[in-house]
């Protein structure tokens, strides 16, 4: 069997020898574990390519991560602006395209602590929603760094509800320009990236006003910096909103506009102009304006949200390997900690979960680019189902790899509160994706109201096939669903045709079920908005109970691509059952509610379920090689590959600032408080 390219950590001085522990768990490969790594990077010239990237990042000492848990905030933020100058050198020097995968990779080896990611949001939008002629002007300027950009949507008090935007965006027919105003202090963009102390330009979301109407939130381009001298331009009021949980390396900024002009080719006009007299045309649909939202979403998954749960998977369960606690029998020595159940349970659903996600993004993005072009060219009979897709995807991937961050970091005990350990900053970063790009309960909500509309379509011919078929992602609400499990044994819950139908099953009945109230209460004389709001419970239920199946299914159709790849296939099949019972037995209620699931079979359910934690645990440590993390990369103390964690540990702690540098406190405080006592002995 293959093996993975190992690339030991620099810069250590002691031992680099495997420790033996680890090394065990590596000694019987079930799998090709740099076959599966190909597969994981789609394509063996992508892992190739990402090496050879990674091999340059690494061998320069500038992009060193090791000292980013001693540094302030704003020492994080100088040092993430010289990787991105020293990025920008190289890049140009070997001739990689702006869009290419050597930066995105090149990024992965930096963790993402580099300045001035928030340009590709601005150029998400920028090809999303700009006329030909603005991409061809501004995308060179963007990708050149001739100009620094930022995004500008949310504001102080307003965040996902973009109709209630303050900022105001009026056009002047005397001069055909648009004055962009903050009317209010609330109105002031916040939390946009690289606002702070960086961009020149801002992309502006804001209320468009011409002709006397409102015409609905558009996008427009907004000088904030001077080009000569780095100084607000007039009548631009932006500074940096402060301290934060984690993303210290990012400056976000705060921005007031007092009636700044922009010209009228200012505003993005794929799907709306204004005409010069200040006539308003529209090229699109409502959502159109959103689309720039969608797509950064839809590659969010893959390369910001992802990873931290990938990379805290690695560290806590190379770590549990080599951790030893307690007897399993009292004449063995202590046991590994992984050789535990309860450690089982904490952190191989992490790991099923991980490859889950990364399958279901995978078939995301392919569904993504097939729709895009289509978009583009103002088809928009896929939009829907895509904004639906994104955001339902967005919001499950967010809070469950936040939530299994947090566990993998719990399950390493003390060691792993220690910001040397690499968790704590995963757990902190991962945190903010439930709220960039959208709150997740509002973007679950969004989901519901697709899948309600789906309900009534499909509901609206009984007995019949709807005059408009329902999109490929919901095509089961207009299907008969099985209504009752017919497992007799644990074994049958290893079928991915039962728990697919099962997710199936309980997504139809919630979504009808929210139907069902909507209906009932709008009956009965509530207006639309409030029936809304008293079914948002059920709503949210449903909305979950889709993107769990939608999960499970994508991830079941990867695996029947695979049956040229046996060995690799039957692993990930084990991961892709681990995870749909573990979302079955964790969300028991929603099955057994309507007695689809007897409690005896929940109890066949969680047999299977604990017989493949023992299969899994077999491979544990295999299937987090394949994510071909380097040390650099995770930067912990405890994940590094040859499993030696006591001594870094140590070596790391002993490197601390403190430890080398004289303390102050004790001349002013200790000292004193010392002679204090010893004067009364």
């Amino acid at each position: 069997m293959g093996s993975p390219v190992h690339r030991v950590s620099l810069g250590d001085t002691w031992s680099r020898r495997e420790h033996p522990d680890i090394e065990s768990e590596r000694r019987v490969r079930s799998f090709n574990v740099e076959r599966l790594t190909n597969i994981l990077d789609r394509g063996v010239q992508n892992t190739v390519l990402r090496r050879e990237v990674e091999s340059i990042v690494h061998e320069n000492p500038v992009f060193s991560l090791k000292n980013n848990y001693f540094m302030t905030q704003n020492e994080r933020y100088e040092n993430a602006l010289r990787k991105r100058f020293h990025i920008q050198t190289i890049a140009q020097r070997l001739g990689w395209l702006p869009d290419g995968s050597e930066l995105t990779y090149a990024y992965r080896a930096l963790s993402g602590d580099v300045a001035l990611s928030s340009s590709g949001v601005f150029m998400n939008a920028l090809r999303s929603l700009g006329s030909e002629e603005q991409i061809a002007k501004w995308s060179p300027l963007c990708k050149n760094l001739q100009i620094i950009t930022t995004y500008a949507q949310t504001e102080l008090g307003h965040g996902t509800y973009l109709q209630g935007l303050e900022t105001e965006a009026t056009y002047d027919t005397a001069t055909q320009e648009f004055v962009i105003h903050s009317p209010t202090m609330t109105a002031a963009k916040w939390w946009s990236g690289d606002m702070g102390r960086s961009a020149t330009h801002a992309l502006v979301l804001a209320p468009l006003i011409c002709s006397g109407a409102r015409q609905g939130m558009h996008a427009f381009i907004v000088p904030i910096r001077s080009l000569q001298d780095h100084t607000p331009l007039p009548g631009i009021t932006v500074g940096d909103i402060g301290p934060k949980m984690d993303l210290e390396n990012i400056d976000n900024g705060f921005l007031l506009l007092d009636h700044v002009r922009v010209p009228r080719e200012n505003m993005l006009s794929r799907f709306a102009q204004v005409l010069p007299d200040g006539t308003y045309i529209k090229l699109g649909m409502a959502q159109s304006n959103y689309l720039g939202m969608v797509v950064t979403r839809v590659r969010v998954l893959l390369t910001g949200i992802l990873p931290f749960l990938q990379k805290a998977c690695v560290i806590a369960l190379r770590y549990s390997v080599i951790r030893r606690q307690s007897r399993l029998q009292n004449s063995e020595p202590e046991a590994k900690i992984l050789d535990y159940q309860t450690q089982q349970q904490k952190l191989l659903p992490q790991l099923a979960m991980s490859y889950a996600f990364h399958f279901t993004a995978v078939s995301l993005l392919e569904f993504f680019h097939h729709s895009y072009d289509e978009i583009l060219s103002k088809d928009f009979s896929l939009l829907p189902e895509l904004h639906a897709l994104s955001t339902g995807m967005k919001a499950m991937m967010s809070d469950l790899c936040t939530q299994g961050t947090e566990a993998c970091r719990r399950a390493c005990g003390g060691h792993g509160y220690s910001k040397l350990s690499g968790l704590p900053s995963l757990v902190t970063q991962v945190t903010a994706s439930c709220t960039f790009e959208g709150e997740n309960t509002v973007l679950y909500l969004q989901v519901a109201r697709f899948l309600v509309k789906s309900y009534l379509q499909a509901q609206a011919s009984p007995g019949s096939t709807p005059q408009k078929p329902l999109p490929q992602s919901v095509a089961y609400l207009a299907t008969p669903v099985l209504a009752r499990c017919p497992a007799q044994k644990a074994a049958d819950f290893l079928c991915p045709e039962l728990y697919t139908a099962a997710w199936a099953h309980a997504a139809a009945r919630l979504t009808g079920d929210a139907a069902h109230h909507l209906q009932t209460l709008t009956q009965s004389g509530a207006d639309q908005q409030e029936a809304w709001n008293q079914t948002a419970i059920i709503q949210l239920q449903a909305a979950k109970a889709h993107c769990y199946y939608f999960t499970v299914k994508s991830f079941t159709e990867a695996l029947g691509k695979l049956d040229k790849e046996p060995a690799i296939q039957q692993v990930l099949q084990r991961l892709c059952d681990l995870f749909a019972l573990h979302s079955i037995l964790t969300n028991s209620g929603d099955f057994l509610h309507d007695g689809f699931l007897s409690g005896v079979q929940v109890d066949m359910a969680r047999k299977a379920y604990l017989d493949l934690l023992l299969l899994i645990r077999k491979d544990a440590i295999l299937l987090t090689d394949a994510f071909d993390f380097t040390d650099q990369c995770l930067n912990s103390a405890l994940g590094c590959y040859d499993g030696n964690v006591y001594g870094r540990l140590f070596q790391w702690a002993r490197e601390s600032p403190s430890n080398t540098q004289e303390n102050p406190a004790y001349e002013k405080y200790i000292r004193p408080l010392l002679q204090s006592w010893r004067s009364k002995l």
